[in-house]
């Protein structure tokens, strides 16, 4: 009786831990799948970003539990972008359905605008009202100017003070057009392009739409260009 029980033993045992490999086997795929989807997508995504970018991952709370799955879909949640502190979804495929959300810190080493002296509302933004300073993009705001091309000729619509970041939000384009203007219209189709004058009935930045009285009295719109140019739809 004792040497049977003796012989079975082995072969439940090697069962068991045969079954708990395979178990762990599967959480480990799982675990490192995860990571290793999530980290190919923040290398893709931030690609784009100004600056020599780094991220780090944040953990998941160790009471989470997730089964296992073997097709991982990362997303971003509306409304966010990777810029500093942000947070990543991730769905699973199969076999199971479920969604987690892993925060990230996005890191982007690279120059953005200060602003050398005090900014008027109407000012128009010259090479001597910024200077460029290195620093962590990630932690200003997403509109920071990185580039003095940026900022130059535009207006300030709101005040900043002196050693600020400089936001685009507080700039505004240059007029491609202003009310009064003598303009050139622009109407092109297939084959063949028609000229003609006008003056613009309002103020309007490269792309915005115009309006514009022809010589005749016809009051026309189209897209407001550079160098006083209005291009009419035909």
């Amino acid at each position: 009786m004792c040497i049977a029980r003796t012989r079975k033993r082995p072969g439940s045992l090697l069962r068991l831990l045969a079954l708990l490999s395979a178990a762990m086997s599967n959480t480990v795929d799982a675990q490192t799948s995860l990571p290793t989807a999530l980290d190919h997508y923040l290398r893709i995504q931030t690609q784009g970003l100004p600056g020599k970018v780094s991220y780090s991952i944040g953990k998941l709370d160790q009471h989470t539990q997730l089964a296992a799955c073997s097709a991982f879909e990362p997303f971003l949640p509306p409304g966010s972008r990777l810029w500093g502190n942000a947070t990543v979804g991730i769905r699973c495929l199969g076999p199971s359905a479920w969604t987690v959300y892993v925060p990230v810190q996005v890191r982007i080493a690279g120059n953005y605008l200060l602003t050398a002296r005090r900014l008027t509302p109407g000012q128009i933004v010259t090479t001597t009202d910024v200077v460029t300073q290195s620093g962590d993009l990630g932690a200003l705001p997403a509109s920071i100017l990185t580039d003095p091309a940026q900022a130059i000729g535009k207006t300030v619509r709101n005040g900043v003070a002196a050693g600020q970041p400089l936001r685009g939000d507080v700039l505004i384009a240059a007029w491609a057009v202003q009310q009064g203007q003598s303009v050139r219209l622009l109407t092109t189709g297939t084959g063949f392009t028609v000229s003609n004058e006008g003056k613009a009935l309002n103020n309007a930045t490269d792309g915005q739409i115009v309006q514009a009285r022809t010589a005749s009295g016809q009051v026309v719109s189209g897209i407001a260009r550079n160098g006083g140019i209005v291009e009419v739809a035909y």
